[in-house]
């Protein structure tokens, strides 16, 4: 009777288990991308129809910062218990359930009527969309090892940076339809709405919760997949006798500053992305179209600039050095932004979103190599919600200093203070796990 080789089984295992890497990123990271484009898409639209909410239902400019801030708040409320239900009931399931209820909710934005339907679908919007991101960052935790979570989530994030370049010319385009007694507006939100809801059903029928389910892996791949994660995890348990808790980590001071660097780089960011078609529509007589083709140009920078830095950091070891580094760009770029004519600020966010793009992209490679993966979904949500606050703190401040000064130029010096302040925290705080800590790399 032959025996097995230990080596040779070895050897299969790490065959298996690269082949189901390889399926694993072509079978669902492409689905993400497109998620995430579709999810920032109708986040960010009502930065296109500013004059026309204005125009046909008298919503001014701090009503507008008011409202497109809203979204933020609920998101925050709902994200942490959004991805505990995700663990509970599964992606599958919990995936699909978000990306359709927040493509009814962004349908519902088409028929607002005023100030107050025009928060409370903002805050519903927020609702309906929390916990996607830390949902798909705890799925990529149980189906790819931690040598290739990184670069999942490089891809991933990347359906950020093309969502910023396809929305503009998108939304643009779907503002000239008319008919059906709906305004251009309206048409947008009703349209980008139901591409989320179709794509929900598409999520049902094509993802899985776990390696064990997916038939598109053989046995073998199955295997080595559940083995993988298994053994990370009694790595983690060996190395700590006390299992970690998120209540704990929540109690430790990096948590904070992971928090108040991300709430920074999310300032700079839905301060531009909410402000951007305004900048743009005082350089000349565009139409709707012409607008989100010129909105494109700074998000078109920033894929080049992220995986340029991206590339050096990896190359030259400090990550956090690299965090600070753009975040300096990003201070650069909006001071001067508000210093000339719309012409010069647009010129200045374009240098500026080089920084603030780069910025998200390397910083979440930091909090991901300190918090262990057996509560790092709870506590990624966190950070993502309380720094997302930033999509609340900068839209609605920039709507009040618009309507009571007639300018932003302030909010955009407060966005280039607050992008000095934390690419000094990220540069001297000390952001890797030390002894005796409740924390390991995922």
């Amino acid at each position: 009777m032959s025996r097995s080789n230990p080596a040779q089984a070895g050897v299969d295992r790490v065959d298996a288990l690269a082949m189901a890497v390889r399926k694993i990123k072509w079978h669902v990271l492409p689905l993400f991308v497109v998620m995430f484009i579709v999810n920032y898409i109708d986040r960010v639209n009502i930065g296109f129809v500013r004059q026309h909410l204005s125009a046909d239902l008298g919503i001014g400019a701090a009503a507008y910062g008011l409202g497109a801030g809203l979204f933020f708040v609920s998101y925050a409320v709902f994200e942490v218990p959004s991805n505990m239900l995700l663990q509970r009931y599964g992606a599958k399931a919990w995936l699909t359930r978000i990306m359709f209820t927040w493509g009814l909710a962004a349908v519902g934005m088409a028929f607002v009527r005023g100030e107050m339907s025009f928060y409370a679908m903002r805050l519903v919007l927020g609702a309906a969309e929390a916990g996607f991101f830390p949902g798909v960052v705890f799925y990529f935790t149980k189906w790819l090892p931690r040598d290739e979570r990184g670069r999942a989530m490089a891809i991933f994030l990347s359906g950020s940076a093309l969502a910023s370049v396809l929305s503009g010319p998108i939304s643009g385009a779907l503002m000239l339809i008319s008919g059906g007694g709906l305004h251009g507006w309206q048409w947008m939100f009703v349209l980008e709405g139901m591409a989320s809801v179709v794509l929900a059903g598409f999520i049902w029928l094509w993802l899985d919760s776990n390696p064990r389910d997916a038939r598109w892996l053989s046995r073998a791949e199955q295997d080595a997949v559940v083995a993988e994660i298994e053994d990370e995890q009694r790595q983690r348990d060996a190395a700590h006798a006390v299992t970690p808790s998120a209540w704990s980590l929540l109690r430790d001071p990096q948590i904070l500053i992971f928090c108040v660097i991300y709430f920074s780089v999310s300032l700079t960011i839905y301060g531009a992305t909410f402000w951007l078609p305004s900048i743009i529509r005082k350089m000349g007589h565009f139409n709707d179209f012409q607008v989100g083709l010129f909105n494109s140009i700074p998000w078109l920078i920033s894929i080049v600039a992220m995986y340029f830095f991206a590339m050096l950091a990896a190359r030259f070891k400090f990550q956090q050095a690299w965090v600070a580094c753009v975040l300096l760009i990003a201070a650069l770029g909006m001071y001067a932004a508000g210093k000339g004519s719309p012409t010069s600020s647009f010129v200045a966010i374009c240098f500026a979103a080089i920084g603030f793009k780069a910025a998200s992209a390397l910083f979440w490679p930091i909090p991901q190599g300190y918090l262990d993966a057996r509560i790092s979904a709870a506590v990624l949500a966190l950070i993502n919600s309380i720094g997302n606050l930033g999509g609340f703190v900068a839209p609605a401040t920039f709507g009040l200093l618009e309507q009571k000064t007639g300018s932003i130029e302030g909010g955009l010096t407060g966005l280039a203070v607050m992008s000095v302040v934390a690419a000094g925290v990220v540069f001297f705080a000390r952001m890797t796990p030390r002894e005796g800590r409740r924390a390991l790399a995922l």
